[in-house]
């Protein structure tokens, strides 16, 4: 599931970034949620994952550019879009990594544009996404938002921090591959991330989430490396 976020004071700007871009989205085939915010404040108290941000810099009490180096300072990784009546003013978009700006009143011609370079950058993502097909529906999932992954009959299962699970087929071996170095395959049909590890102990791995994973005697000398390494790498 993409989320989207839209921030605008201006019901009427809101209304259409949400509607079109939910178009874009039932047109590929993927799932899709948008959520609008009237202010700053306001989104700032979100504290779900937001993948896409239409942020209007120009707002009543805290503006869009503050708001962005909040969410930055915050390790927002989504994909930053401004809205804004003065081209002038995009010139400080670059140090918050702003993909890209639209001016108002917005042309659907633009927006529509915006979208398709948007969705040929998502589909390039490589370093912490992970781009799950399932039939003719796609979504894009953080590698941070999954606890470990569990093959059960040529089919994988994604068990994500929020509870809920994505099932889709695959070998376990080729999604190994897509994965980054804080997954380890500790059994021949788990992979768990080692961010949500909470101890081990007699070839059980202890998870975050109450989950108990099971450490194969063959990788357990391996898992213990890579659990010092990876508290190195990722979390010194």
């Amino acid at each position: 599931m993409i989320t989207i976020a839209v921030c605008d004071d201006e019901k009427y700007t809101a209304e259409q970034i949400r509607k079109q871009v939910s178009g874009f989205f039932r047109e590929k085939n993927m799932e899709a949620s948008v959520v609008c915010f009237s202010g700053g404040e306001e989104l700032l108290k979100y504290e779900k994952n937001i993948d896409i941000l239409f942020l209007d810099i120009q707002m009543k009490g805290m503006d869009g550019m503050e708001a962005a180096r909040k969410l930055r300072s915050r390790n927002f990784k989504g994909f930053l879009i401004f809205i804004t009546v003065l081209k002038e003013l995009v010139f400080q978009s670059f140090e918050v990594q702003a993909y890209d700006y639209l001016v108002k009143p917005i042309e659907e011609e633009k927006l529509q544009r915006t979208m398709e370079r948007l969705f040929v950058s998502m589909k390039n993502v490589s370093e912490e996404k992970l781009l799950v097909q399932k039939g003719y529906e796609r979504s894009i999932i953080s590698f941070g938002d999954v606890v470990f992954c569990e093959i059960i009959d040529r089919k994988v299962y994604l068990h994500l921090a929020s509870s809920e699970i994505v099932d889709f087929y695959d070998r376990i071996e080729n999604l190994e591959d897509r994965l980054d170095s804080r997954f380890f395959r500790c059994h021949r049909s788990y992979l768990i991330n080692l961010q949500y590890l909470k101890s081990y102990k007699n070839g059980v791995a202890y998870m975050e989430n109450g989950k108990e994973i099971p450490i194969s005697r063959l990788r357990s000398k391996a898992f213990s490396e890579v659990v010092l390494q990876y508290m190195k790498e990722w979390r010194l």
